[in-house]
C-alpha cells in the first residue's frame, strides 16, 4: 500500500540554497497521534513537521562539498536534510524511530535529487551496532525532551569517525546545556557555533548550530 494510500498527503515547495524541492509529508501530525505508541514510550509524530531547525540545517548543508563522504542523520523526519546532504554529495544514512518518516524520506530524496538515501530504523536508547562511523552526523530540533540530552550525545560518540564532525541544529530547547556537557564528557570537542535567525509565516526563531569534532 502507497503512502498515499495510507496518509493525507500534503505538499510543500521548500527552498534550499538555490535549489527549490517538493517535500511530501503528512498533512497533520496531530492525526498520526497513536495513544497505545505513547502508553509505551511517549512516542509522538514530531517527524511529520517540518521544523524551522531542519530548514536552517539544510541550507547549511547543501553547500557543503561532501565528496563521497559518510553522512548519518539523527532524526531524519520526512527528510528535507536528508535531501542536502545527497545533494551536496554525501552517501546519505538517514535514520528514525518511525518507519513511515523514513519511507516519506527515501520518496523525497530520490524525487528531488534523483539519488537514493540509505534508510534504517533506530531507536536512541538501543542504538544497532553495525551502522559504522561516520564523516558527518547531524541533527536538527532533537533534543526536545529531556532524557535526549544524553541519548543523542551517545548516538553521536558511538557513530562518528575519528576525526568526524556532529552539527546539531536547536531552536533553544532546555535540554540543549546538558546534550553539550554530555557531548564533552564523551571526549567530543566543541567547535564553532552561531546562531541563525528564521522567520516564516508568522513565526520566528532563533536557531543555535553547534559542531562538535572528535579528536
Amino acid at each position: 500500500m502507497s503512502l498515499h494510500d495510507r496518509f493525507h498527503v500534503a505538499t510543500t515547495m521548500i527552498r534550499v540554497g538555490d535549489h527549490a524541492w517538493t517535500l511530501e509529508h503528512p498533512r497533520s501530525a496531530e492525526d498520526l497521534i497513536s495513544e497505545p505508541d505513547f502508553e509505551r514510550d511517549e512516542r509522538l509524530p514530531y517527524w511529520a513537521d517540518i521544523w524551522p531547525s531542519a530548514r536552517v540545517l539544510a541550507d547549511l548543508l547543501v553547500r557543503h562539498h561532501g565528496d563521497g563522504r559518510r553522512a548519518l542523520e539523527l532524526g531524519c523526519g520526512s527528510g528535507l536534510v536528508a535531501c542536502a546532504l545527497a545533494q551536496a554529495g554525501y552517501q546519505v544514512t538517514a535514520t528514525d524511530y518511525y518507519r513511515d518518516a523514513l519511507a516519506f524520506t527515501a520518496g523525497n530524496v530520490v524525487r528531488n535529487t534523483g539519488i537514493v538515501a540509505a534508510t534504517r530504523l533506530v531507536d536512541w536508547r538501543s542504538m544497532p551496532s553495525d551502522l559504522g562511523r561516520f564523516d558527518l552526523v547531524v541533527g536538527s530540533d532533537v533534543l526536545y525532551e529531556r532524557t535526549y540530552a544524553t541519548l543523542v550525545a551517545d548516538a553521536i560518540a558511538a557513530t562518528i569517525a575519528p576525526g568526524g564532525a556532529a552539527i546539531i541544529a536547536d531552536p533553544g530547547r532546555l535540554s540543549y546545556q546538558a546534550f553539550l556537557d554530555a557531548a564533552q564528557s564523551h571526549g567530543l570537542q566543541l567547535d564553532e557555533a552561531w546562531t541563525m535567525p528564521w522567520a516564516a509565516e508568522g513565526q520566528s526563531q532563533t536557531i543555535r548550530l553547534q559542531v562538535l569534532r572528535a579528536p
